[in-house]
């Protein structure tokens, strides 16, 4: 009988010989390859072909080894895959290697850095913790400033809009009960240096705020009624160059007509410098043309007419005077400035009769029309219209 039994160094013939870990690269070696070649017989083209494919794989693996960046992550991926002990990752952003996200990287860097240095971190979100609260508290002490100052600048208005009166009121339980808008004063100069006072109080007080640069706008006016063209001038150019005024047109807008304003006031006492305070005015008045607001093109033109006739050169002022009258006439259409279409009209007849058709009386009486761009026709209607509020009638 066949023995079955072999000795251990014994193998069957039909089993394949186990790999060698250690020796997995030997076999291709260009000399482990020219044996198996000569093992087999004469070499072939194809046979020589595939020796040097061999050759440069076996070269391109030596050069291989060294793998970075996405290459070795995968690799590494790869080798895990079929182990029974691969680690799963708990969280979404373990699952991704870091040099695939440049972000995720940066995350994972930030996070390790605020467990290694955990008392600055807290140290850090705590300034800016702090910061933010300052921030709004700073913007609350702004709001609160904000309306401290319009709540002056208000009764500076008041003040401004105030009754002249010299009549001492006997009845003063009448007097408590009529609600009263507008403070009383005995003079108009008393009025004038009280709202002054309050308005000044205000650009003291609260100096860069809205409110303050109003109050300045407003002071620049009372400047002008008191005859003090250089005072308002500076007043005004300094509102142009607010910061209020260059985000409010309307505001530049009575800046620049203030301006004018003052270098006309400036010709009418400076006669020495008269041509060129008047060409001041007029090139203030041309900034107003410009401005892109609803009106202020007319009321610069109107402006420039009257600078003109000023100057003596009454055809242009005609010229433009008709250009305003046209635009500030045309049907349907609204103007801010509605007085315009009047005082254009009476000074275009006062320079060409024939320009517009004789004006329609308004208002009764012998003496035939009344214009009502004169200065004692339009104080007398001031006074009409304040005795209807009082409910009595001018004396």
């Amino acid at each position: 009988m066949p023995d079955d039994t072999k000795s251990g160094d014994d193998q069957r013939p039909d089993e394949p010989e186990a790999p060698s870990p250690e020796g997995e690269d030997d076999k291709f070696r260009p000399d482990a390859i020219a044996a198996r070649v000569a093992s087999l017989g004469e070499e072939t083209e194809l046979d020589r072909i595939a020796r040097e494919e061999e050759k440069k794989l076996h070269e391109r693996k030596k050069q291989t080894k060294g793998k970075r960046g996405l290459e070795a992550a995968a690799s590494k991926r790869l080798a895990k895959i079929g182990e029974g002990t691969v680690k799963r990752p708990a969280f979404a952003a373990d699952a991704i290697a870091p040099e695939a996200d440049p972000l995720i990287e940066r995350a994972r860097r930030a996070g390790q850095w605020i467990k290694e240095h955990g008392q600055l971190a807290g140290a850090i979100a705590t300034v800016a913790v702090l910061g933010i609260g300052g921030a709004l508290g700073w913007m609350a002490w702004q709001d609160k400033r904000q309306a401290e100052a319009s709540a002056v600048l208000a009764q500076a208005f008041a003040d401004e809009r105030g009754h002249v009166s010299t009549k001492e009121d006997d009845d003063e339980d009448d007097a408590k009960s009529r609600p009263v808008l507008y403070p009383t004063f005995k003079s108009t100069t008393e009025r004038r240096d009280a709202a002054l006072a309050k308005y000044r109080q205000v650009e003291s007080k609260y100096p860069g705020t809205g409110a303050a640069y109003l109050a300045r706008l407003s002071e620049a006016g009372l400047l002008l009624d008191q005859s003090d063209a250089k005072g308002a001038l500076a007043a005004y150019d300094e509102v142009k160059a607010s910061p209020l005024a260059q985000a409010d047109v309307e505001v530049r807008g009575r800046a620049v007509e203030g301006i004018g304003f003052a270098d006309e006031l400036l010709a009418q006492t400076d006669a020495a410098a008269k041509e060129k305070h008047l060409d001041d005015a007029l090139s203030a008045y041309k900034q107003l043309e410009q401005l892109d607001a609803k009106g202020f093109k007319e009321l610069g033109m109107y402006h420039q007419a009257r600078v003109l006739q000023a100057k003596g050169d009454k055809d242009k002022a005609i010229e433009l005077l008709k250009d305003v009258h046209k635009r500030v006439t045309e049907p349907g259409a609204s103007h801010p400035f509605s007085y315009l279409e009047f005082v254009v009209e009476d000074r275009l007849r006062a320079l060409d009769p024939s320009a517009l058709p004789p004006k329609a009386p308004k208002m009764g009486g012998p003496g035939g029309n009344i214009d009502t761009s004169d200065p004692q026709i339009q104080e007398l209607l001031r006074k009409l219209q304040e005795q209807q509020q009082k409910g009595g009638a001018p004396k």
